[in-house]
């Protein structure tokens, strides 16, 4: 199915009046200055947002003993960001265990459907046989009120061979979707990869012989990933950028800013960046790292407030890429980077939920926290090392429940399939627990 337009007459007079201007200017404001920064995908000419909404962070409430999407405040977002210029949504059935779907399906049924590209996953992770996928795929399009997909991935493929061709080849569904995008209900086809360089270039090799067209690749890119990321986890940006742009396969960016670990870097970095553009946040940097690669066509950020919203959208307005030297910069930043103790979790939560109830993502979030802000007590001869102490332990306890801490795990490693880093959960919990052992004692 080509895109029935753009933007169709109804549609641009709908979303030129939420944007405060006359309709049919919609086409006319791609690189106007005060607008928002677009891409041309080249196969196609779908215009696209730089900047994409990231669904896997929306905004959450407790109900019921549970928690579920604040719906209000979803409505509320993407409003605003269609108003403003963003047209790229990206979810999955995989995120917010299983209700970012219906939400921004919701969020997003007033607008014209040729308004906005719509991108989800094929997120057999725990259950891959051809029925339970072909039930995950057809309930995407109940949850987002559609009847096609402008953006469909193969769901965090890369880390092995085995859990790829039983996700998609054994129970012929890549055959399915490839089927599916021949008759129309897929738009483009691609994949997000997480894992190791052999299994990337073995995609690229299917997408070279003819055995499958990858029309875009979602991939893991930032300036710390670009030539830092941890071997054994992942695969530099930068080689995964050149060999996509080589091929000419559009780009989209996700976790351009960590898990919002390059929008709370260590508070020395954070300094210079604040010296250098005064004006500008400490996440700017980071997409604007992204958005210097012409071969990038969108990159998502997981908005879960109105606050990164109006920052991002103040970034992308009027979009200055970096220059040489400015890239150099991040570059040092980021080799200074490794000198810190970090997880490298990007909260995701697809380890959660846990079974033995360990809040793996909250010990994670606030053990980095720590250590990014400068409270991380390291020694006792260290300055202010009693007030550090007991701020972070307070902290830990203010966090999470104590059945939810890092003591509670048993090892029993459910959570290692799940994780796009390749993160040793149980090690890192475990290295965890001995730390705040170790500051409970008084043994640092």
């Amino acid at each position: 199915m080509d895109r029935r337009d753009f933007i169709k007459i109804s549609g641009a007079a709908t979303l030129a009046a939420a944007a405060g201007c006359a309709p049919g200017k919609t086409e006319k404001n791609h690189s106007a200055p005060g607008q928002m920064e677009y891409r041309t995908n080249p196969a196609n000419g779908d215009k696209i947002s730089l900047l994409g909404y990231g669904c896997m962070r929306w905004p959450m409430i407790d109900k019921e003993g549970g928690q579920v999407i604040d719906q209000a405040a979803v409505n509320e977002l993407v409003d605003y960001a269609m108003a403003h210029g963003i047209n790229y949504f990206d979810t999955s059935p995989a995120y917010l265990q299983g209700q970012s779907e219906k939400a921004a399906g919701i969020a997003l049924a007033k607008y014209p459907r040729d308004s906005y590209y719509l991108a989800t996953k094929l997120s057999n992770f725990r259950v891959f046989d051809k029925e339970a996928s072909l039930a995950l795929y057809r309930d995407s399009f109940r949850q987002l009120n559609t009847d096609y997909f402008d953006y469909y991935l193969l769901h965090n493929i890369g880390r092995n061979m085995e859990s790829f061709n039983a996700r998609y080849i054994e129970n012929g569904m890549l055959d399915f979707v490839k089927a599916e995008r021949a008759a129309g209900r897929i738009r483009n086809l691609g994949f997000s990869f997480h894992g190791i360089r052999e299994m990337f270039d073995h995609f690229l090799q299917m997408h070279d012989s003819g055995e499958v067209h990858w029309d875009f690749c979602q991939i893991q890119m930032n300036y710390k990933d670009w030539t830092h990321a941890d071997p054994t986890r992942n695969v530099n940006a930068d080689y995964l950028y050149e060999e996509l742009d080589r091929r000419e396969i559009p780009i989209v960016i996700m976790e351009p800013l960590l898990g919002g670990r390059l929008a709370g870097v260590p508070d020395g970095i954070a300094k210079q960046m604040k010296q250098r553009e005064p004006d500008r946040s400490v996440a700017s940097w980071a997409f604007r790292f992204c958005g210097s690669y012409p071969r990038v066509l969108c990159i998502l950020s997981g908005m879960a407030s109105m606050d990164p919203l109006l920052d991002n959208l103040d970034t992308f307005t009027d979009f200055k890429p970096l220059n040489q030297e400015e890239l150099d910069f991040l570059e040092r930043m980021a080799k200074w980077m490794e000198d810190y103790p970090i997880v490298n979790c990007n909260y995701c939560n697809y380890c959660m939920p846990c079974p033995w109830g360990v809040d793996i993502p909250g010990i994670f979030r606030h053990y980095n926290d720590a250590i990014t802000t400068g409270l991380y007590p390291q020694t006792q001869q260290q300055k202010d090392y009693k007030k550090l102490k007991r701020a972070f332990l307070v902290g830990y306890d203010r966090a999470m429940d104590s059945i939810r801490q890092a003591d509670h795990c048993i090892r029993c490693r459910e959570c290692l399939d799940h994780c796009p880093q390749s993160i040793s959960i149980p090690r890192e919990l475990s290295r965890i627990d001995r730390y705040i052992e170790s500051l409970k004692q008084d043994t640092l």
